[in-house]
């Protein structure tokens, strides 16, 4: 069983029409239908609207095809745990990071320029070679 068979299984689950359930996830009916025709593959963000929307439905069987359909059920080993809580690190390793030491002296004379476009394309200027 494929992930869009399961898919298919929690729509089945729900008794929803297709549509009710893209509307329910939030998705284009459209998107659901090439998804269910084999056309696309589900997107992370498709899965993390089907599981935001049904967090009772189990995200590491609906990933893999392993565990229980729905959280909570079999041995609690089968599903992930989201309740986990991390210490937030962020400050400390802001303050661990030194800062770099900067001096208007430059004894090789200027630099190269490089400019960076969004199209990932860039632009160097070398005032040796200008």
């Amino acid at each position: 069983m494929d992930i869009i068979d399961r898919v298919k299984q929690v729509i089945e689950h729900y008794g929803l029409s297709v549509s009710a359930f893209a509307d329910e996830i939030g998705v284009q009916r459209s998107s659901m239908s090439h998804l269910l025709n084999g056309r696309n593959k589900p997107s992370l963000d498709f899965v993390m609207k089907l599981v935001d929307s049904y967090p009772e439905v189990n995200l590491y069987w609906l990933l893999k095809g392993e565990g229980e359909f729905l959280v909570g059920e079999g041995p609690a080993e089968t599903y992930v745990d989201t309740s986990i809580q991390f210490p937030d690190e962020t400050l400390e390793l802001e303050k661990k990071i030194p800062t770099p030491k900067t001096s208007t002296a430059n004894p090789q004379g200027p630099v190269k320029i490089v400019w960076f476009y969004s199209d990932d394309t860039f632009k160097i200027f070398d005032p040796k070679n200008d």
